[in-house]
């Protein structure tokens, strides 16, 4: 037993030292599918992963300005882009890990119809969406309403959120009676989990491809490299399509 015991920490001192952690920023739609991707790639890797979520534009200019992120994992394809471009993220690590939907959701489960009709009615008074300047779910948002030409009608109703969980969080707690949120944040086991809603047509808004990417400060970390590794791997892919994004 003695002669085990030195063996037994050799052995953990090397896992340890294996083990990495790395510093990500998750947009705000992709929360919950990165919290039970965080803890399954704990689990195979050894590695951790510390997300921030927030949104997208947010998280590019602090990322420019040094913030200590190491992988963004975007709501959009335009910002990993342009981070590359400008030296911050790590040129050919950039890929799509899901393409979102864009849903009119409310918690009043006779609220929004089948065809989203109801953005053409009086029955609220107040219509989330988060900031199009700064979420891409948002600028998807205002695309939508206006090719189906009811921006202008709906504008006095705007209820702002700074990402799209605030936006999620202002209909729950009824600060709006229906709002454009992620499917993401709605669904369960392929279904609308409560309230009521309508998957806004694809062809209403440019497809939100979310891409993630390696980051200066992430190119000598194990675990930052393993990450993306690990989102492309099958568990990672089933658990991003159970909560009802789009695969390439």
């Amino acid at each position: 037993m003695k002669r085990l015991v030195p063996l037994l920490i050799a052995l953990f001192t090397t896992v340890c030292a294996s083990a990495d952690e790395v510093q990500i920023a998750v947009a705000a739609n992709f929360t919950a599918p990165m919290q039970q991707i965080a803890v399954e790639f704990a689990k195979d890797t050894g590695h951790k992963a510390s997300p921030a979520f927030g949104a997208t534009g947010k998280f590019y200019a602090q990322i420019a300005n040094g913030a200590p992120f190491e992988v963004l994992l975007s709501a959009d394809d335009e910002m990993p882009a342009r981070l590359e471009k400008e030296g911050h993220a790590v040129a050919g690590t950039r890929f799509t890990y899901a393409i979102g939907k864009l849903v009119l959701w409310s918690a009043n489960p006779d609220l929004v119809d089948a065809r989203g009709e109801v953005l053409r009615t009086d029955k609220f008074k107040h219509l989330a969406l988060a900031n199009p300047k700064t979420a891409p779910y948002g600028a998807a948002a205002v695309e939508a309403m206006t090719r189906l030409g009811v921006l202008s009608a709906l504008q006095s109703r705007f209820v702002q959120g700074e990402n799209i969980s605030q936006v999620h969080q202002f209909i729950i707690t009824g600060n709006a009676e229906l709002g454009f949120v992620a499917l993401s944040q709605v669904i369960k086991d392929g279904k609308i989990a409560s309230g009521s809603a309508w998957s806004v047509p694809a062809n209403l808004y440019e497809p939100i491809r979310q891409d993630a990417v390696l980051l200066g400060k992430g190119k000598d970390k194990p675990a930052a490299t393993a990450l993306l590794a690990y989102l492309k791997s099958d568990k990672a892919r089933a658990i991003i399509k159970s909560f009802g994004y789009e695969l390439r």
